[in-house]
């Protein structure tokens, strides 16, 4: 979607799982027509909002198809729209992809924004490096959260095939495996109803269903699991890149261990909100989105 205001910043919003392109449909006129919602029109941004591969309509790739050779699609998908340089969002899944294109695509990137940092994002510590206590108490939590809710996960990145026969088979053992998470994961209070609207909770499920896409969306866990983000001694994300924490995140490391990897340049603790931060609270997305591009205007 093209931005109205005067030269937009191009900038691809990547969604995760169990999520899908229609979780950008409430930030899209936010950030193309800023005017409109009471923010300067230079705050325009033009929106690209692809498919993972192996989700909604897009393609349902083999071996390889991972979040480091998801960037180098987009890298690809942007120069084909005719962009040279562009901004980077992202969450869950999406939130690696954005991290892959700082890391690998730093000269065509301004900046990446996210609103998760990636589970297997582990910075390069030197010989001797003693962490603080928030860190160490982070990682402790992140191993409690993985032992505690994390069944899913360690079923879809090692044998994704063999539930996805069940789920492909039954909607209503689809929807149970997707919503559970918009119940768990979101600033809902337990019921996905309070942050949204039923009948977008079950137009997302409805489109893995009649893609028959909840196998190859699995795959993506599969194929991340050999290429997780662990980062090399020369391994940085030099692009600047903002953090927007809301409240009811699944888990989110101290601002320090994400500096040590990361050339965080804003932080933004927001007062509400969870997981699908650009469906939960597209007002606050928005607006934290716009204010860290300016620098680059």
């Amino acid at each position: 979607m093209r931005g109205k205001g005067p030269a937009p910043i191009p900038v691809v919003l990547t969604h995760g799982w169990p999520g899908s392109f229609l979780e950008f449909l409430r930030i899209l006129p936010l950030l193309t027509d800023p005017a409109a919602y009471g923010a300067p029109a230079t705050d325009s941004f033009d929106v690209i909002v692809p498919s993972l591969p192996g989700y909604g309509y897009s393609g349902k790739p083999g071996r390889g198809m991972n979040m480091l050779a998801v960037a180098d699609l987009w890298a690809a998908l942007m120069t084909e729209l005719g962009y040279e340089r562009f901004a980077a969002q992202g969450g869950d899944i999406g939130a690696g992809v954005s991290t892959a294109l700082g890391l690998r695509h730093a000269e065509r990137i301004l900046g990446i924004q996210l609103n998760f940092i990636p589970g297997s994002y582990r910075p390069f510590l030197p010989s001797g490096t003693t962490l603080i206590e928030d860190e160490q108490n982070a990682l402790k939590l992140a191993t409690q959260w993985a032992e505690q809710h994390g069944a899913y996960w360690h079923m879809q990145r090692t044998t994704p095939l063999t539930a996805a026969y069940a789920l492909n088979d039954s909607p209503t053992g689809l929807a149970a495996w997707i919503l559970e998470k918009f119940s768990k994961w979101s600033d809902c209070g337990g019921n996905p109803r309070n942050a949204f609207p039923i009948d977008e909770l079950l137009a997302n499920v409805t489109l893995y269903w009649m893609t028959e896409t909840i196998y190859s969306s699995f795959r993506m866990y599969f194929e991340n699991a050999s290429a997780p983000l662990a980062f090399g001694e020369h391994d940085f994300v030099k692009v600047p890149c903002a953090v927007a924490h809301f409240p009811k995140e699944i888990y989110l490391p101290p601002r320090t261990w994400v500096e040590r990897g990361y050339n965080v340049c804003r932080w933004t603790e927001m007062p509400r909100g969870g997981h699908f931060a650009a469906w939960e609270q597209p007002e606050l997305l928005a607006q934290d989105l716009r204010s860290f591009f300016r620098r680059f205007r």
